[in-house]
């Protein structure tokens, strides 16, 4: 069988241990999808991507995102790891800092910055749709977290994964949830969603404000740091004009369960187009044969 390059990365952290675990397979040609699948099954993180060529002339590489459950079309996370394995791997030109990645959700811009320790991935999230909940489903989403939750402050949000996100407007109503994993797979199962996002202003000056995820039908309970969840609060954000935040700050994710991620946010004035960004550091390094 192919031995293929393979690496684990903590992403949104500049130490390995602190941030959110993604595994990259570096040279997946010839690996089928139900592999792809049952490798991702198999390594139960998060999200595993898998390095291809790309096939459109624009980019620099193409990537395959799999949870536990299903393939995504985008993912934060996996975006700014395979960028930082692109890179360390040598399947983009050395210094290169405007990148562009192919994945199913379409051809995403990645900006580079710093270089080695020091290197900060940004990557541009697929533009968002989000349509408000009825009240049948808030009332479930209410019971499942639990919180008190108003029209307002909730939405699906699709922006490659399809998300919902609950505003607790405090940094310790979120770091205090004692959510319902089981409520919460079962409604994210019966709605075609990824899972429950939550969010609150944080006040203890590492971050703006504090986030978790709870992905329960894809066998993550609470994911330790979410990009995808990030850019859809963001989005959020911006269309009902929410000016708190601003346009540009920083989310702490992954406290609750053992983590420290910081993941850089920022929505373009002009064309409403959202980064999410932030460190990356190599834990594992190896060979792989499947």
């Amino acid at each position: 069988m192919p031995t293929r390059r393979f690496m684990q990365l903590d992403v949104f952290a500049d130490r390995p241990l602190r941030g959110n675990p993604l595994a990259v397979v570096i040279d997946a040609e010839g690996i089928d999808s139900a592999t792809m699948q049952a490798f991702a099954r198999w390594t139960n993180l998060s999200e595993t991507t898998f390095l291809l060529p790309p096939t459109r002339p624009q980019a620099d590489y193409r990537v395959r995102i799999f949870t536990p459950r299903q393939e995504l079309p985008f993912a934060g996370h996996p975006s700014v790891g395979s960028a930082y394995a692109a890179i360390e791997a040598g399947l983009v030109e050395a210094g290169k800092r405007a990148l562009v990645q192919e994945c199913a959700a379409g051809l995403l811009p990645v900006r580079v910055e710093g270089d080695g320790a020091a290197r900060v991935i940004h990557v541009q999230a697929p533009p968002a749709r989000i349509t408000p909940i009825d009240a049948a489903l808030r009332e479930r989403l209410a019971a499942a977290l639990p919180a008190t939750l108003d029209e307002a402050g909730t939405a699906r949000v699709d922006n490659g994964p399809h998300w919902l996100l609950c505003d607790l407007q405090h940094a310790t109503a979120v770091r205090t949830l004692a959510p319902d994993l089981a409520a919460i797979a079962a409604l994210c199962e019966h709605n075609a969603l990824v899972g429950v996002s939550v969010f609150g202003a944080e006040t203890d000056g590492t971050a703006a404000m504090a986030v978790r995820a709870f992905c329960p039908a894809d066998g993550i309970p609470e994911d330790p740091v979410t990009g995808s969840a990030n850019a859809a609060i963001m989005a959020v954000l911006g269309a009902r004009g929410d000016t708190r935040y601003g346009l540009r700050y920083r989310a702490s994710q992954g406290r609750e369960v053992g983590r420290d991620g910081l993941v850089e946010v920022a929505r373009d004035a002009t064309t409403g187009a959202i980064t999410i960004g932030g460190a990356c550091a190599l834990t594992v390094r190896g060979e792989l044969v499947i």
